[in-house]
């Protein structure tokens, strides 16, 4: 029995995607009329899958059309040191919904999602449509199913828990709404609340200069969170590892997370 992406990479293809196919949820593939074979009516497969031998990550990729720009579901998984299974990127996105090019710049270099360049046009009007940083296009509000069927995932692999590493701020606020906790970076994320409280070092920076720092942003994470896209902590985003046991349920976040 495979215990990590590295012994499931190693498996006969069939095999492996048999097993990555456990953790989309089934309520994605009912919205989109996906079968279980993946496949499209004219026999093409929607699931691609990146995980070669001797590689401990992996990559899969869902659509609900072989050739639509962006997929349903993109998941980046790889093995820790110690053979945990680490989710470094999981989106799930609305196909129906408008696409904002926060991804890459005008010319087409890749902006990998505005942590090493940024589309500010673009930016602003993802903003503005009520997206949060990194955000192409409205998510699906799948959230809980998605953490459900990974859950049965690593279970099945003989694991207790997983690990996740939020790429942004307001990531991390909504894991903690359903049961993350915290392996590394708690007390930074408990600076940035306290700084952006009343008489904070980052709610005076929120000072209208840039139209990602608005004072109002200090009362919801979307807002804080574009606010740190921005560069109001004076440093990137970094340094937060998240951990959900897969028998601990909805937690009590550090924020308020409803405003989301």
């Amino acid at each position: 029995m495979p215990s990590s992406i590295a012994t499931i990479n190693a498996l006969p293809p069939q095999e492996k995607r048999a097993i990555y196919a456990r953790f989309i949820p089934s309520a994605l593939r009912e919205r989109f009329s996906i079968g279980p074979d993946f496949r499209d009516q004219n026999g093409r497969s929607l699931l691609t899958i990146r995980g070669e031998p001797g590689s401990t990550d992996v990559i899969l990729e869902l659509r609900h059309q072989v050739d639509f720009p962006d997929p349903l579901l993109y998941a980046h998984l790889t093995d820790t040191v110690n053979g945990q299974i680490h989710v470094l990127l999981y989106v799930i996105n609305d196909p129906t919904s408008p696409r904002f090019d926060v991804d890459r710049m005008p010319d087409g270099r890749p902006t990998r999602f505005g942590t090493e360049l940024r589309n500010i046009e673009a930016e602003i009007a993802a903003m503005q449509f009520g997206l949060a940083p990194g955000q192409i296009r409205r998510g699906l509000r799948l959230l809980k199913p998605s953490i459900k069927a990974f859950e049965e995932f690593v279970s099945t692999l003989g694991h207790e828990l997983f690990l996740v590493e939020p790429l942004y701020y307001h990531n991390a606020i909504l894991f903690e709404t359903y049961g993350f906790g915290y392996v590394e970076g708690r007390r930074f994320m408990q600076e940035i609340d306290a700084g952006f409280q009343p008489g904070g070092p980052l709610r005076a920076k929120l000072d209208g200069s840039t139209p990602f720092r608005k004072r109002e942003f200090a009362e919801s994470a979307r807002g804080r969170s574009w606010a740190i896209h921005d560069g109001i902590l004076g440093q990137p985003f970094r340094g937060v590892t998240m951990v959900k046991f897969v028998s601990c349920h909805a937690g009590v976040s550090t924020f308020n997370a409803s405003q989301l």
